[in-house]
């Protein structure tokens, strides 16, 4: 066997696990939601009989979670539905995501089983991923994330329409338009409904799932619902606030998406896009400070558009890696940022600090995270 071949294999091998893992915390997403609430009750049943008289209501709001988990558990199991064969010339058949309560694999049932301290701990941060889906969806694909849509995507949509106005590109398919880290979707769906040949990119095994459903199975509008902050235990003015439902999508994203100019594909940004010249416009949000090494993701951007193409982003510099001790994250402020972008030879023709935008908030909560994003517009110049 080859040395290239070895290497291939543990690739796959690693893929499989990862794949696995990720399927396995969306089927553990009920067990540990109902352990946290036997926490919140065992702690009430272990106070002075008068605390308790007096957290009676709270202990009846809280026998309404199970009800709520057991509506998001439905969900959470049709996006996990059949993602053995999401991908093509992959086979993950023998991943065993089936079952009635999806926990028969592991030889326990939601009714007698309690996860160990040590599984618990291992579990719970993949499982928090399961949690931040959801949510996503709300953001992404319900009427209750529509003013998010609007500060986040809607400065990108509206830059795209100057660049490429109608009486000018009156066949707009030939606009060909990348959207990394696209999530969910609703950004690279919404630049394609406008007539752009868009391709959306996304590496997390997670969005990925939700993403596919939502585009592949939702043909109508408000199929589902789910409780998107139900695990914030923290910052609620009401018990309402919590167990506020909302539904999606308010679009029918599997029947009414164009469909020979919009497609997702999955993987690595840097991995996936390696032709030179390929793009007219990459349109990234929330993207850019998702890599150890953002001058990466720069040069890629810079090398895969078209000479006269643009790069239209917006979002913070939340840099993801930084401070993770397994990794070398550089961490730029945003004027150095910009002195990279002109050195790898962009021209900047608009830029603005200061643009509120949320990601996946609670609009009822006590507790609000705000950024002040940036946006720019970059060109890269005809004869490079």
């Amino acid at each position: 066997m080859s040395s290239l071949s070895a290497n291939d294999e543990i690739d796959e091998a690693k893929e499989r696990e990862h794949f696995k893992a990720v399927v396995t915390a969306f089927k553990y997403y009920k067990l540990c939601g109902i352990e946290r609430i036997h926490k919140s009750e065992n702690i009430i049943s272990k106070l002075p009989q008068s605390h308790q008289r007096r957290l009676e209501k709270y202990r009846a709001y809280l026998s309404k979670f199970r009800k709520c988990l057991d509506v998001n558990n439905n969900v959470v199991h049709l996006i996990i539905k059949d993602v053995d064969t999401m991908f093509e010339n992959v086979d993950h058949s023998n991943t065993n995501i089936s079952g009635t309560n999806g926990t028969e694999s592991f030889g326990c049932n939601y009714n007698n089983c309690e996860i160990t301290s040590h599984k618990q701990h291992k579990m719970q941060h993949d499982v928090e991923k399961v949690q931040s889906v959801l949510k996503n969806i709300v953001r992404d694909w319900s009427e209750m994330g529509a003013a998010e849509r609007k500060q986040c995507y809607g400065p990108i949509l509206n830059e795209l329409e100057v660049r490429y106005p109608l009486e000018e590109f009156s066949d707009r398919s030939r606009i060909k338009v990348l959207v990394p880290g696209a999530g969910l979707g609703r950004l690279a769906w919404e630049v394609a409904n406008r007539g752009y040949t868009c391709q959306g990119n996304e590496f997390s095994l997670f969005m990925l799932f939700a993403s596919n459903f939502v585009l592949n199975r939702c043909s109508d509008v408000n199929m589902y619902t789910v409780y998107p902050w139900l695990h914030q235990y923290v910052n609620n003015l009401t018990c309402d606030h919590q167990l506020r439902a909302a539904t999606f999508p308010d679009v029918k994203p599997s029947t009414d998406r164009p469909k020979y100019n919009f497609s997702m594909t999955a993987g690595d940004f840097l991995k996936v896009y390696t032709e030179a010249n390929e793009w007219n416009c990459v349109a990234s949000c929330f993207f850019i400070d998702c890599a150890p090494n953002v001058i990466e993701f720069i040069e890629r951007i810079y090398a895969i558009l078209m000479p006269g193409g643009y790069w239209i982003n917006l979002g913070p510099l939340l840099y993801h890696y930084s401070d993770m001790p397994t990794e070398n994250s550089i961490e730029p402020p945003y004027d150095i940022l910009l002195d990279i972008i002109r050195d790898v030879g962009f021209e900047i023709l608009q830029e603005r600090t200061g643009v509120k935008t949320k990601y996946a908030q609670n609009p009822n909560s006590m507790m609000q995270h705000e950024y002040d994003s940036v946006f720019f517009v970059c060109k890269k110049p005809f004869g490079v």
